[in-house]
């Protein structure tokens, strides 16, 4: 262990929780991860030659999650392999940094479903705005640690216990912890690298019209609050749109799909972000379903979009 650990930061909501099955289940054996394996010869470095499943001894996998800023549950503090539970993205980006880095890994998710980039994960520093929907109401929505989530404009906003932003701060505390132990999560690790950032998540924004008509400044803000908060100006960022939204979408969640390609290195919007910042168009590695329903727990899809998140990632670290 005398390299640092690259630790690499997993955030978004329930998609990037993970929901992929990995035995058969009530509906049968197609969409679980043993089928695809076992049966139609897909990812086969998951499993050796004794049909067993991999584990990858240079890749840590850690997931923690709380709501708001509650206190931390550890869910996973392993190897990377396959385990007891549902999978997410993370084996797919796993197994991709440990073939191409050869240096120890640190995969750290910490988020939880269900939540908002403009309200629940609001980055620090963001300004609030108004909105007028398609009623004609207009809407004033809080910036940073503002409360409620929004008013209608001339009324006096009643604050609730949760804020703006309160699950990003939750989030990125539950990640400093970790960093904080890190022989505990890590072990024989003294000393980490913050490397990167993935980000799965935009479905509660697409059921908003101000929240997705408001993604793009929020993702920007995103990743350079991230990047500040870790003291990580050269940290890549890789994100992954919603699997059911395809270009040729006009509703909400086509304003999530856009935003994430603006910010993409192939795209001119954002010069700043060119050569270190991916976006992962999922539509076509999904197998169905929609994020609402996790995809219907299709753990190809989870591990098509992993593996696409995973290259893309490996690609900012070697291209540019």
């Amino acid at each position: 262990m005398t390299k640092p650990v690259k630790v690499y930061i997993l955030m978004g909501q329930s998609n990037m929780l993970g929901f992929g099955r990995i035995e058969p289940g009530r509906k049968g054996p197609e969409g679980s991860l043993s089928h695809a394996v076992r049966e139609k010869g897909l990812y086969s470095y998951l499993m050796d030659e004794d049909g067993a499943w991999t584990v990858r001894n240079d890749v840590r996998n850690v997931r923690v999650m709380g709501s708001g800023l509650g206190g931390m549950q550890v869910f996973v503090n392993d190897w990377l392999t396959i385990g007891q539970s549902n999978i997410g993205p993370e084996i797919g980006i796993g197994h991709y940094l440990g073939q191409a880095i050869n240096e120890p890994v640190l995969l750290l998710k910490s988020c939880i479903g269900n939540r908002a980039l403009g309200w629940d994960l609001l980055p620090p520093g963001s300004e609030g705005y108004e909105f007028t929907d398609s009623k004609g109401v207009t809407w004033v929505h809080p910036g940073y640690e503002g409360s409620p989530e929004r008013w209608q404009k001339g009324t006096d906003p009643k604050k609730i216990t949760w804020y703006a932003g309160m699950q990003y701060d939750g989030d990125i505390a539950r990640v400093k912890e970790v960093l904080s132990e890190l022989d505990t999560y890590y072990p024989g690790a003294e000393k980490y690298e913050i490397a990167g950032f993935f980000w799965w998540q935009g479905d509660r924004d697409s059921r908003s019209e101000a929240l997705s008509a408001h993604y793009k400044t929020n993702l920007v803000h995103l990743i350079k609050q991230l990047r500040k908060d870790f003291n990580a100006p050269e940290a890549k960022f890789v994100c992954a749109s919603l699997g059911q939204t395809n270009k040729d979408d006009t509703g909400k969640g086509r304003k999530i799909l856009d935003a994430m390609l603006a910010v993409d290195s192939r795209s001119s919007s954002y010069p700043e972000f060119k050569g270190n910042v991916a976006a992962v168009y999922s539509h076509p590695l999904s197998k169905g379903g929609s994020s609402g329903g996790h995809y219907n727990g299709n753990a190809e899809t989870y591990m098509n979009i992993g593996e696409a998140m995973g290259l893309s990632m490996v690609d900012l670290l070697n291209n540019w």
